[in-house]
């Protein structure tokens, strides 16, 4: 197992890590294969999507405010970050990506994010890179 450590410098935030996977990937030296990115935070989540067009995160982190507002009478988690643990559930801890001719097979438009929504903090990505 891998771990990279990330910064993330907002309160909520989509991190293109496609970069850190891919070099991770690289320095393994496994040429086909499956890289698993996982969150072991309860405030964060990974997923894939477009990563040409920076609107796309930006849509994205404001329909998952309205869908889960920051205050709300209801919650009763008493840290108040209720919302960030929610959105994780939504996002989820991880994601998987096959590896051929030691290069992530990520569409032409994906990329690989890491979904903060309780920052800025000190994060933590585990990558587990398995031939095959």
């Amino acid at each position: 197992m891998i771990t990279k450590n990330l910064s993330t410098d907002k309160h909520s935030q989509f991190v293109n890590i496609s970069g850190l996977v891919q070099q991770a990937v690289s320095e393994s030296g496994i040429k086909s294969g499956i890289v698993t990115v996982f969150v072991s935070h309860t405030t964060a989540g990974i997923t894939i999507n477009e990563n040409a067009d920076p609107d796309v995160t930006r849509d994205l982190t404001n329909i998952l405010d309205r869908l889960v507002p920051w205050d709300h009478p209801d919650y009763r988690h008493a840290e108040g970050n209720t919302a960030a643990h929610m959105k994780a559930s939504l996002m989820g801890n991880s994601t998987q990506v096959i590896i051929e001719q030691g290069r992530l097979q990520l569409g032409i438009w994906q990329g690989i994010y890491f979904c903060e929504f309780d920052g800025p903090r000190q994060r933590k990505v585990m990558l587990k890179i398995v031939e095959g």
